[in-house]
């Protein structure tokens, strides 16, 4: 049976990719990564694929701060899916996903984001929880709509806020919860998809 291929979308360090990259290592993920994909020339998660020998793009987003030119974003939808990518993962992606790729890979998108949605869609989640005194954060694995983090939830992790917590100390609490999650969530993704 041929092992779903997983391409991912990332702008940062990719501590999220290696957490994948390595449950896929371990065997506890039956799939492959065949892109990864940054809109950021020297982010470190292309270094990180690199050291993997898998293929890493940089695509130019254009001229647009929150999302691609739909020129670029077709050319990335091309790019994925002429590696083969079945379920398309962004892994601290920092742009709004719109129809060019949405409508090439159909509820095939999914996303984690650093709190328990629907609060505190968008940028520096950690902090929003944080300056609204919460009791509780977390992670949220969802499929990616055409919103801002309002897509169909798929699993969720609960982090404690803690009386004395800063955005960072928090944001480190709530990475080692994406950590577990999102490599779990792909798994039983990939068992249930069709090959």
């Amino acid at each position: 049976m041929a092992k779903l291929k997983l391409g991912v979308l990332g702008s940062g360090k990719g501590s999220n990719f290696r957490a994948i990259a390595d449950a896929i290592a371990r065997g506890e993920l039956d799939a492959e990564v065949c892109i990864v994909i940054s809109d950021i020339a020297d982010a470190g998660i292309l270094t990180l694929a690199r050291e993997r020998g898998i293929r890493a793009e940089f695509v130019h987003p254009g001229r647009f701060r929150t999302k691609m030119e739909p020129d670029r974003e077709h050319h990335l939808a091309q790019l994925l899916r002429d590696a083969g990518a079945d379920f398309v993962v962004l892994a601290g992606y920092m742009r709004m996903v719109k129809a060019p790729l949405l409508d090439a890979f159909p509820r095939r998108i999914i996303n984690i984001h650093p709190s328990l949605l629907p609060a505190f869609p968008g940028l520096d989640a950690w902090k929003q929880a944080v300056d609204a005194r919460a009791s509780k954060s977390g992670c949220t694995v969802h499929y990616v709509d055409s919103g801002m983090d309002t897509g169909e939830i798929i699993a969720r992790t609960e982090v404690p806020v803690l009386a004395d917590d800063t955005p960072e100390t928090l944001h480190a609490r709530i990475q080692s919860a994406e950590h577990n999650l999102y490599p779990a969530v792909l798994a039983q993704l990939t068992a249930r998809a069709p090959r």
